[in-house]
């Protein structure tokens, strides 16, 4: 098989994964884009299977059967509300991958040049891309090799301390060692020395010991960064996993992977940066490690949580026009998206002008509403980004909130020592009426107190969402 039929190959799969990324940007499409994905991969595996330098067939088929039954398992048992955290257990694959490629690219390439002419005019593949390089393409793939270790170890224990923190088995505040800030500057400065030391004499050991460096940097910096800035936190490390494709491609030669790299790396800086923006955060602060955050003691929050009953929130339903829900990341846990979705079904139905809000990092995981809304059949058009209906909430009834805290908490406008300080977020205090559909009074997972909880037009609908939820509906006539 010639060099032609991949290329050719890699050229339609590229346009597929460029489709699938546009189609994932609306929810109609979103469908049609993920099979696009699937028939891009699968073509850009088996043209690298049958290329130029393909080998260990049966190898290569078990690893993909292996792969592929354990990749079923897993998204056959992974629940909704767990998908963040498996993305960030994704993110940390792609970053090893990228790590053990990069060894093994610095290992052939010294093979390489330990042999003679004639033996290496005998190689194929990888090993004779190699072989006809310059010394100057040689310098330059160390560097590529380099930096793609160092990106997917950056990644790969980022992603892991970020799966900790998602999937609650590591403490969500904000911690750096003693130090801080200057541990990861030291850390960075090694590698960098490590970069001349690899690039004047291309040993394994500055290699090995940049390696640990940027395993130290993916942990600090991740440690650092509190539980509201988890959902930039996995769409920047969704980011560092493409360039660290990209740097590899580069190093082997494959044009498929470094345009790959490319989409995802510059994608999900993108979508960081948009992010970023919603909270009212710097991009750099937060993938410094949340470099200049509030320092100063939070404002107390004074006054208490009333309760509210079924029948409370039921009436209060029944005599509303408008209403807008807020759906979060409780909302998940519960499963209540359903019910969410048959409640709004009958308040339409007595025509009720019914309405989502949805915040940017509503969740856990960017979109994560989104997706529990389309999964529950609620309209596209009834589903509102923030800055669609925030003005909207003075002239509204009754607004309920369902299992979400930072992007509802009023402590943002009002408390500059806030951790969320200055983060736009949805102004439901402003309804006539506030129903806070809540498991109990604890502070969430950022660990934030919301003001919100002891405003005098709120109430807390406290209880399991689902539950609470499923009450309600037998009281809307």
């Amino acid at each position: 098989m010639d060099y032609g039929f991949t290329t050719a190959a890699y050229v339609v799969a590229a346009i597929l994964f460029i489709f699938s990324l546009g189609g994932l940007s609306g929810q109609e499409s979103a469908k049609r884009a993920v099979w696009y994905g699937i028939v891009g991969m699968a073509l850009a595996v088996a043209a690298t299977l049958v290329g130029p330098g393909s080998g260990l067939w049966l190898l290569s088929v078990l690893l993909i059967a292996g792969g592929g039954t354990i990749g079923y398992i897993v998204a056959q048992r992974v629940q909704m509300t767990e998908m963040p955290q498996l993305v960030a257990a994704m993110h940390s694959l792609v970053g090893l991958a990228a790590v053990f490629v990069g060894f093994n690219a610095h290992i052939e390439l010294n093979n390489v040049l330990a042999m003679d002419h004639t033996a290496r005019e005998a190689l194929d593949g990888f090993a004779a891309l190699l072989a006809h390089k310059t010394p100057v393409e040689q310098s330059i793939l160390r560097v590529e090799v380099f930096l793609g270790i160092f990106i997917g170890a950056v990644t790969f224990t980022g992603s892991i301390i970020a799966y900790g923190k998602l999937a609650g088995k590591v403490d969500t505040t904000a911690k750096k060692l003693p130090g801080g800030h200057v541990l990861n500057a030291g850390a960075a400065a090694l590698s960098v020395l490590c970069l001349i030391w690899y690039f004047n004499t291309g040993g394994f050991l500055p290699l090995f010991l940049m390696t640990l460096a940027a395993l130290f940097i993916g942990y600090h910096l991740i440690m650092g960064i509190g539980g509201a800035d988890m959902p930039v936190v996995v769409s920047m490390l969704n980011s560092y996993s493409g360039w660290a494709a990209a740097a590899i491609g580069f190093s082997l030669g494959n044009d498929l992977l470094i345009v790959v790299g490319a989409l995802v790396g510059s994608s999900g800086a993108i979508l960081s940066y948009i992010m970023c923006k919603a909270m009212n955060r710097s991009f750099i602060s937060v993938i410094l490690g949340g470099f200049g955050g509030p320092a100063g003691e939070q404002m107390a929050v004074e006054g208490e949580q009333i309760a509210i009953d079924v029948d409370g929130v039921a009436a209060a339903l029944n005599e509303a026009d408008s209403i807008i829900i807020i759906p979060g990341y409780g909302m998940a846990v519960a499963q209540a998206q359903q019910a969410v979705s048959e409640l709004t079904s009958k308040l339409r139905a007595k025509g009720k002008n019914v309405r989502f809000a949805i915040h940017p990092v509503a969740g856990r995981l960017p979109g994560h509403m989104n997706v529990l809304l389309a999964e529950a059949r609620v309209p596209y058009d009834i589903v509102m980004e923030m800055d669609e209906i925030n003005e909207d909430f003075p002239d509204t009834d009754v607004a309920i909130v369902i299992g979400s805290n930072d992007i509802v908490n009023p402590a943002a406008q009002d408390d500059p020592n806030s951790p969320i300080a200055g983060m736009p977020v949805l102004e439901c205090w402003k309804a006539k009426q506030v129903f806070v559909s809540k498991r109990g009074q604890g502070t969430g997972y950022s660990g934030i107190e919301n003001p919100l909880f002891y405003k005098e037009n709120t109430r807390m609908f406290y209880g399991d969402a689902k539950d609470s939820i499923n009450s309600l509906l037998p009281k809307i006539d």
